[in-house]
């Protein structure tokens, strides 16, 4: 059984780096997922808007795909690509779209126009921010932060991050995270140097800021590198905090969907039945 804190919380994102994997190869190995022991844990396949073609062949018309589309080209090809999805069977589970640089809310959300599904605004890492926060809560939609990437300033420090999840939470809005989140806890790369994010710090700091704590404290909870302290901590939120922080920490992307079942199962979170059957 997949724990409270961990359902749907692994959205497939195979096809970004790190993992790069070919959509011929995502696309099956997601339908593995999707139907395996561990298949709660599991959001939905991320792919890029220009992917959405090549997709076209790899579906079957009987056999709706779980489907989240980014546009990091902005709020245009956004909207281009769920002209292109509508002709697909798919379903679409989220929409993930970039602000081009210099844009602001409202024109992010005129050139966008209407939206259907669960819409993710990539929030900037600028003075954008709070509005563009602002205008996601008004409208009832929910973020995306980037915490991480191919370079060490895609990265945002802990104090960055935790700003970010307390402003969204205090202004009631959800949000997944994208890029980095390669291990549950706060660690640093053997290979690039990189400070990485963990996704279980991610969500004993969204359990803070609900809780009304500081910023520094969010900090704090994000900079924690102690494996066991933060799987103790997770473990002991119980359901209403569990499910109160997953309402906002909606989910994250990861590159490989049996790299966090095994590390969770190693760090006792998981049951190891379910890390054998994801081999």
């Amino acid at each position: 059984m997949i724990p409270a804190f961990a359902l749907g919380l692994c959205d497939d994102a195979a096809v970004f780096p790190p993992g790069l994997a070919p959509l011929a190869e995502a696309v099956p190995a997601h339908r593995h997922h999707r139907s395996a022991p561990y298949a709660a844990l599991v959001g939905p396949l991320v792919l890029p808007a220009t992917a959405l073609r090549e997709l076209d062949r790899l579906l079957t018309d009987n056999d709706p795909f779980d489907l989240s589309i980014t546009a990091p080209g902005g709020p245009c090809e956004a909207a281009k690509a769920l002209v292109t999805a509508a002709d697909l069977p798919l379903d679409l589970r989220g929409l993930e779209v970039a602000v081009p640089t210099g844009m602001g809310p409202d024109e992010f959300f005129r050139v966008l126009g209407r939206v259907d599904v669960p819409l993710y605004v990539e929030v900037p890492r600028d003075a954008r921010r709070p509005a563009m926060i602002s205008a996601i809560a008004a409208r009832g939609h929910r973020a995306k932060f980037r915490t991480g990437g191919v370079k060490a300033n895609l990265y945002p420090g802990p104090d960055e991050l935790a700003a970010a999840i307390l402003a969204v939470v205090d202004a009631g809005v959800p949000f997944k995270a994208t890029a980095g989140l390669h291990h549950p806890v706060r660690n640093t790369d053997r290979e690039t140097g990189f400070h990485q994010h963990g996704f279980l710090n991610l969500l004993l700091a969204t359990d803070a800021a609900l809780d009304g704590r500081p910023v520094g404290d969010l900090a704090a909870i994000l900079a924690d590198r102690d494996a066991r302290s933060v799987a103790s901590r997770v473990a002991r939120l119980g359901d209403r905090r569990t499910v109160a922080a997953r309402a906002y920490f909606q989910s994250f992307g990861t590159c490989s969907i049996t790299d966090p079942l095994t590390e969770l199962a190693d760090l006792g979170l998981l049951a190891s039945a379910l890390q054998e059957t994801s081999r």
